[in-house]
C-alpha cells in the first residue's frame, strides 16, 4: 500500500479518520496503528463520546478521575501535538471536563502547558489550593510571567523612555535634541519662497526625562473573573513600569472592594497572588480610590482595564471621569489587555464614556506601550480600527 507521504489521498483519509473519531459510520475506512492510535486516544479521551459539560456524570469519557491518569493525558498530548494545540486541549478539558479542581495536584501542575489562561484558573483555584500545591503553583505562574516579561519588557521600556523624553519639550535644545517636525511646523510663517527655505526662529527639541519622578501612571484593574488575562497582563506592564524611575506606578485591583498592590510591583508574580479573580464590580468605588491620590493632574496617566460592567453608580462613575479629565489627567479605557480577540463589554458605557473623550477599546499586549507612549505625550491613542 502506498506511503501515506507519498499519498496525498490516504493521507486526507487519515486525517479526516482522526478528526471524526473512529465511529462506524465515519466513512473513511482508514485503521489507525502506533503514534496515529495513541494520538487518537488522547483525543477520544477529552472530545469522544460523553464529552461536553461535566454534569452528574463521571469526570470524562477517557481521562478518568485521578491525578495520574490526568498527568499521564498531560504528557501525551505535549508529546503529540504543537504547544498552541495542548494549551487549547488543556482549556477544553477544564472547560468541558470539570479538570479545575485537579490542577490543585502538584503532580498534574508538573505536567501541564503553562500559559495566560493556565495562570487566570489557577488564580481563581488560590483559596482552595492545598499547602502541598501552591508552591508548585506558584513556580508555574513564574515561568509564564517570566516568559512573558521577555517578550514584553524591552520594547515596553524603550518605547516608553522615548515618550518621556519627547514629552520633555526646550526651546534651545543642542542640535542632535531637534525635533524638526515641530520646529518647522512652528515657523511655517517665516517662510521665503525666493530661497524657498524656512528661517528657524523658534528651535523645538526633546528634553531628557531626568532621574526624578515626571509621570505618575494608575492602573486600575477590574478582577473580575473575564478579565483574568488581562489581570496577568497588567501585571507585568505594571512591574515593567514600576522599574522606571522617571514615572511613579500605582497599582490598583477592584471587584466590589478595591485592594492596593503597589507595594508588591517589584515582582509581578506577588501581584498576581494578591489578587481574587471573581466577584462583583464597583468601578465608581475604584475610580473614587485612585482620583483621591492624584497629586498631579496634568502628569497623571490613569489606565482603567475593564468590561465595564458597573455594578456601582454609573452616574457617579462618568462623573469621577469626567472631572479627572477636566483635571488635566490623561485617562484611558481597556476593554480588555490581551490577545483574546473582541470581547464582551457594557456598550452603554463605552458609548458614554467615548462622549466624554475617553474611547474605550480593547488592547493587545504589543499595543499597550505605544498607547502608554501617546497617553504620557498626550496624543491621540492607537485605537484599533476593529474596536
Amino acid at each position: 500500500m502506498p506511503d501515506t507521504e507519498t499519498d496525498p489521498a490516504r493521507e486526507r483519509l487519515r486525517r479526516w479518520r482522526l478528526v471524526l473519531g473512529g465511529d462506524t459510520a465515519d466513512g473513511t475506512g482508514c485503521a489507525l496503528s502506533g503514534r496515529d492510535a495513541a494520538m487518537d486516544g488522547a483525543l477520544a479521551a477529552l472530545y469522544g463520546k460523553g464529552d461536553g459539560p461535566r454534569a452528574d456524570r463521571d469526570r470524562s469519557a477517557g481521562l478518568g478521575a485521578s491525578a495520574p491518569s490526568v498527568a499521564r493525558w498531560l504528557g501525551d498530548i505535549r508529546a503529540y501535538f504543537p504547544s498552541s494545540v495542548v494549551q487549547v486541549m488543556q482549556r477544553d478539558a477544564i472547560d468541558r471536563l470539570g479538570l479545575a479542581t485537579l490542577l490543585l495536584e502538584p503532580e498534574v501542575l508538573e505536567a501541564v502547558e503553562a500559559d495566560v489562561h493556565l495562570v487566570g484558573t489557577l488564580l481563581s483555584l488560590d483559596k482552595a489550593m492545598p499547602e502541598t500545591t501552591k508552591q508548585t503553583a506558584r513556580a508555574v505562574v513564574r515561568r509564564v510571567v517570566e516568559d512573558l516579561e521577555k517578550r514584553l519588557a524591552t520594547r515596553a521600556r524603550a518605547t516608553l523612555t522615548g515618550a518621556l523624553d519627547r514629552s520633555a519639550r526646550v526651546n534651545r535644545p543642542r542640535h542632535h535634541d531637534i525635533d524638526w517636525n515641530r520646529t518647522i511646523a512652528a515657523n511655517l510663517k517665516h517662510y521665503l519662497p525666493e530661497h524657498r527655505t524656512v528661517v528657524p526662529e523658534r528651535l523645538i527639541g526633546y528634553g531628557r526625562a531626568s532621574r526624578s519622578v515626571r509621570k505618575e501612571v494608575v492602573l486600575c484593574v477590574d478582577q473580575s473573573g473575564s478579565m483574568a488575562a488581562s489581570v496577568v497582563y497588567a501585571s507585568v506592564f505594571g512591574a515593567v513600569l514600576a522599574s522606571m524611575r522617571s514615572i511613579d506606578t500605582r497599582f490598583v485591583v477592584f471587584d466590589t472592594a478595591v485592594v492596593d498592590l503597589t507595594d508588591r510591583l517589584d515582582d509581578p508574580v506577588d501581584v498576581l497572588f494578591g489578587t481574587r479573580l471573581g466577584g462583583g464590580t464597583d468601578i465608581n468605588r475604584a475610580l473614587a480610590y485612585c482620583q483621591a491620590r492624584i497629586t498631579r493632574p496634568a502628569e497623571t496617566v490613569v489606565v482603567l482595564i475593564s468590561d465595564l460592567y458597573e455594578g456601582g453608580i454609573r452616574d457617579e462613575m462618568l462623573k469621577r471621569v469626567a472631572a479627572m479629565r477636566a483635571s488635566g489627567v490623561q485617562f484611558v479605557t481597556l476593554l480588555a489587555l490581551s490577545d483574546e480577540g473582541a470581547p464582551a463589554y457594557d456598550r452603554e458605557h463605552a458609548a458614554a464614556l467615548a462622549a466624554l473623550g475617553a474611547p474605550a477599546f480593547a488592547c493587545t499586549p504589543d499595543l499597550f506601550p505605544e498607547v502608554m507612549a501617546a497617553a504620557i505625550e498626550k496624543r491621540p491613542l492607537p485605537i484599533p480600527d476593529a474596536a
